[in-house]
């Protein structure tokens, strides 16, 4: 490196219908990143193109090397500060593609995004390690469906979520079968595949995690208290929910999940940000989801914990740039140079 200070792409965006979200993450980041240390550029991904916004002026990105010119000069990046939600950057398309042209990226591996990206391999995987979760059946668009073996195997009510989706977009609650095609159509819509799980009746929470000083450290516990009939996309951004961190909750509970989220997160070979959600049901903790990218936008769960326990976002984005940069690319760990 000839440049004094460290290249940071803060990339955002994304091709689903969270990317709106994401550019709002993208700003907090922005706002927190230490200018002293680093040369910070903002990278949108979008569907229209990949641009580096600079004075109100979109450059377009070379996919080729993930650089751009700049005033006849052409600048590469030091490191990826990814905090794109859903596609193409927290299923392992992104993460995939910086490995291959080596460029360092913040938060987890392609493999591991790729996996928790879908809800049903997430669930297979962390049925080998005991985790609590709810019964759950897996259909694919074009599936002969049995309604009555549903409800048979499931009851009644069932949650029917896409199985890669985010923001709870596509997920409904079906309280009588009749309601079962159109929540079916809603899911099918978002994915090709669908997850039924049967419903948990308890009180929601949140959990916020990390690898911080190669430690893994739980943030703190959001309990989240919906004004809708669960956790959907209005209860999550149009303010449709009460949100209380840290939790008050018994200390069972909370012991309970401060070691099933440290058992998740390192089961998975996560690194990064994250937040793992569950419902306490019959006093037990089941594991509902992980979202390897959480929001950071001033609405979103992840920041409130960090700024209750104590921690400078400024910090939280060194430490992440520290891990990223020690990643070995993928031809080093093939022990090829």
């Amino acid at each position: 490196m000839t440049h004094s200070k460290l290249r940071v792409a803060v990339v955002m965006g994304g091709y689903s219908n969270e990317s709106v979200i994401s550019l709002r993450s993208g700003q907090l980041i922005l706002q927190h990143l230490d200018a002293e240390k680093y040369e910070i550029y903002p990278v949108h991904i979008l569907q229209e193109g990949w641009t580096v916004q600079i004075s109100n002026q979109a450059f377009p990105m070379d996919k080729s090397d993930f650089s751009f010119l700049f005033e006849n000069k052409r600048i590469h990046f030091d490191v990826a500060v990814n905090t794109i939600h859903g596609t193409p950057g927290e299923d392992g398309h992104l993460q995939a593609y910086w490995e291959l042209i080596g460029l360092p990226y913040t938060g987890c591996g392609f493999y591991q995004s790729a996996l928790t990206f879908s809800k049903r391999d997430t669930l297979s995987v962390l049925a080998k390690f005991q985790i609590p979760r709810a019964n759950s059946i897996y259909l694919s668009e074009g599936d002969q469906i049995d309604t009555n073996q549903m409800i048979e195997t499931l009851g009644l009510p069932l949650m029917v979520k896409p199985n890669q989706s985010g923001s709870s977009l596509g997920v409904s609650k079906v309280n009588d079968v009749s309601e079962l095609q159109k929540a079916l159509e809603v899911a099918f819509a978002e994915d090709a595949n669908v997850l039924l799980e049967a419903y948990l009746k308890g009180r929601e929470f949140s959990v916020g995690v990390m690898l911080y000083q190669n430690e893994i450290v739980v943030l703190g516990i959001t309990e989240i208290i919906p004004h809708n009939e669960f956790f959907d996309y209005e209860a999550k951004y149009l303010g449709k929910s009460d949100e209380v961190t840290p939790a008050q909750l018994p200390e069972a509970w909370e012991k309970a999940m401060h070691e099933t989220t440290k058992k998740v997160y390192h089961a998975l070979g996560m690194q990064g940000f994250a937040r793992i959600d569950y419902i306490v049901n019959n006093e037990v903790p089941h594991f509902i989801e992980i979202n390897t990218n959480p929001g950071l936008s001033p609405q979103s769960i992840f920041p409130q914990q960090a700024a209750h326990a104590g921690y400078a976002f400024k910090d939280l984005f060194d430490n992440e740039i520290a891990l990223a940069l020690k990643k070995q690319p993928i031809w080093n760990r093939l022990g090829k140079k």
